[in-house]
């Protein structure tokens, strides 16, 4: 039977949810499949002893109207809390001290991250010209032919660590960063970029990630998403898992298998997948064998996320901050630390902290050959060292994402041309998640809209305006 203005969305992680919910504001016949038990993806909330414990994002920055909106629509808006101003101030580690991040032309002059030079060379940014590189430079090389190598090393190396669990030299800067690849290519430079950016900026509705206020909710970040997957009821199937799907003359046929294991198919117009790159290569093999060679390079480094909580006793200095980031060049076993109650309320019990450590990444993908115990320990006792803190944590839990965050590596922007080339020799598919368009919660709330207005042109094309 031809089925009739009906789309399925794989993956029940903010990504889907957000387009299923625009989907179905529309009008449209809606059904979510995610094969696991509990909506949300990699948003994961866990409360235990006390302690509200993110092992997903553990937060998120406003850049975009759209994630109030949706907060709203499900009933979140007042389950939205903002960071305390403390978490403004950011630490770098460098000679075993934390040295707070400078935030403006002031701060940089008395900074100790930068020598004298190393100012300079920032100072100097606006008269660097253009690279001869074009499209295809790493986020390294380009940091430190505009602002410098100690910048490179000091700010950019942990900030992609702390963002992506990446590698500088190996991002692409046009397809990681693009609105900073932009500046240099719209404006010449990035300090003019960021001056005539930002009054362009108040003319839409956008906001810079450098001024976005950071948010999260109440009950953790995936109480989120829980709420979305609520809204739209039965149309989210959990625990089920989508083994085939094929072409055929009206659209496409689903087979997935339900939770009490029996097998069912559903026909539909549209899909629209946000699962991980690799599971899609999977799921699509079949309609276009050369996809998987393409999804298949995108890296996914293990990221293995621990939370300690800690008697205020215990704790020798001030946390007044959102937390640190690791240079590499400080060769240390994990890559930062948030500083999650600093941040927050209701992340840990009364004369309590708890903080939330990072490991593995691209730069120490061993921790998948090394036990569980032995990356906790290796990891806790130089986060130890670093913040002075005495004696085992009270509280600890830890999550290992043995596949965690795709890598927006050079030669990237070739497998996104090929992802658009699918979409237009496949009528009716559409590739989403954060594999495309950037990684972020913003980033995926934002793209939820550009595909479902992808999605609406089509339908629109096909069936004539949705009534």
């Amino acid at each position: 039977m031809k089925s009739e203005k009906k789309i399925a969305v794989f993956g029940a992680g903010i990504s889907g949810l957000a387009t299923a919910h625009w989907l179905t504001q529309k009008g449209y016949d809606v059904t979510v499949f995610d094969s696991a038990g509990k909506a949300g993806g990699s948003m994961q909330t866990v409360f235990e002893e006390g302690y509200l414990v993110d092992f997903g994002p553990n937060s998120g920055l406003e850049t975009t109207p759209l994630i109030a909106k949706l907060a709203e629509d499900v009933g979140m808006k007042n389950e939205m809390i903002y960071a305390n101003e403390q978490a403004n101030k950011r630490y770098i580690l460098k000679n075993e001290k934390l040295l707070p991040l400078p935030t403006g032309p002031g701060a940089l002059l008395k900074s100790s991250i930068f020598t004298i030079g190393g100012k300079f060379r920032v100072a100097f940014e606006p008269f660097v010209g253009k690279s001869d590189d074009g499209y295809y430079q790493s986020l390294y090389s380009f940091v430190e032919r505009r602002l410098g190598k100690q910048f490179a090393d000091y700010v950019i190396d942990p900030f992609v660590s702390g963002v992506y669990a990446g590698d500088p030299n190996k991002l692409s800067v046009q397809s990681a960063f693009p609105k900073v690849f932009a500046l240099e290519q719209k404006y010449g430079g990035l300090i003019k970029g960021m001056i005539k950016g930002a009054k362009e900026r108040k003319k839409s509705s956008e906001t810079s990630k450098q001024s976005a206020k950071m948010f999260a909710f109440k009950n953790g970040m995936q109480s989120f998403p829980e709420a979305i997957a609520k809204s739209l009821g039965n149309k989210v199937k959990l625990s089920s898992k989508v083994v085939k799907v094929i072409d055929v003359d009206y659209g496409k046929r689903i087979l997935y298998d339900n939770p009490d294991g029996s097998h069912a198919e559903l026909e539909v117009d549209v899909i629209v997948s946000t699962i991980p790159a690799s599971s899609t290569a999977e799921l699509f093999d079949e309609i276009d064998n050369n996809l998987p060679p393409k999804l298949n390079q995108i890296v996914y480094p293990p990221v293995m996320v621990i939370y300690a909580g800690y008697d205020f006793s215990q704790i020798k200095r001030k946390l007044d901050g959102f937390g640190f980031l690791i240079p590499s060049k400080e060769q240390k076993n994990f890559l930062g630390a948030i500083w999650s109650s600093t941040i927050f309320p209701n992340r840990a019990p009364d004369g309590k902290a708890s903080f939330t450590i990072f490991t593995g990444g691209i730069r120490n993908q061993k921790i998948l050959k090394q036990t569980e115990d032995e990356t906790i320990a290796y990891a806790l006792k130089d986060f130890k060292e670093v913040m002075g803190i005495s004696g085992e944590p009270e509280y600890l839990s830890f999550k290992l994402w043995p596949k965690a965050i795709p890598q927006y590596n050079l030669g990237y922007i070739e497998i996104e041309k090929y992802c658009d080339e699918f979409e237009t020799k496949n009528p009716g598919l559409f590739l989403s998640g954060n594999f495309r368009g950037g990684i972020s919660v913003g980033d995926c709330v934002k793209n939820s809209e550009l595909v479902t207005n992808k999605v609406i042109d089509y339908m629109n094309n096909k069936y004539g305006a949705n009534e």
